[in-house]
């Protein structure tokens, strides 16, 4: 309103470019889920997000750098979820709050997950974000055995170590888990965390 203050110069509504952009990135992952990446096109995305293929162009140069783009938007929500998990101050706490997010991630994005897994061997931008995302989590994994009592250090009995075969064994049953079924994802979590609990210790 007039005269209110603070009211001046104060932005109010999102740039034009960034509504684009966001469109672009949602309507990838919905091809993602109905075409696949290999179907889907760069004409299929800007239909889809209601602008001309020219228009796309100004933003990204081809399917591949959109596909990046989605891949790098989604793997910010991975690293907030392990700085949270290495924040965490109780492993049982911690290593129960990982699944139930990791799920959460699955759940939202498992094709996009999918898609950057499929991708990160052979499209090195995705590979470098894939594979930075996984050093995060290995960190954070690290973090939790170490206040569980695993002694630090890279040898096979040590949480570096320990923390880099779970990371892996997550991704893994993760990625199965999510072409099935979210009650298959639900399974998925049990069975890490039960894994998880027992290399930290933690069982009874």
């Amino acid at each position: 309103m007039p005269g209110q203050p603070g009211a001046r110069g104060r932005r109010t509504t999102e740039r034009k470019g960034d509504v684009r952009e966001r469109a672009i990135l949602d309507t990838c992952e919905d091809l993602l889920a109905h075409k696949g990446y290999d179907a889907m096109t760069v004409g299929d995305v800007a239909q889809g997000a209601g602008i001309t293929r020219g228009a796309l162009y100004f933003y990204f140069g081809s399917k591949q750098e959109v596909v990046t783009a989605l891949v790098a938007r989604t793997v910010e929500h991975l690293w907030e979820r392990s700085r949270a998990t290495a924040e965490t101050d109780e492993p049982h706490q911690a290593i129960a709050a990982a699944m139930r997010r990791t799920v959460e991630l699955w759940n939202e994005h498992g094709l996009v997950m999918r898609t950057a897994i499929d991708l990160s061997l052979t499209v090195p931008e995705i590979g470098e974000l894939w594979n930075h995302t996984a050093d995060l989590f290995i960190t954070a994994i690290t973090a939790v055995l170490e206040r569980a009592g695993i002694p630090p250090g890279a040898r096979p009995e040590q949480a570096s170590a320990m923390a880099r075969v779970l990371c892996w064994m997550i991704e893994r049953t993760f990625y199965h888990a999510s072409q099935e079924s979210r009650e298959k994802l639900q399974e998925a979590a049990a069975t890490c965390e039960h894994i998880w609990l027992t290399s930290a210790g933690l069982t009874t």
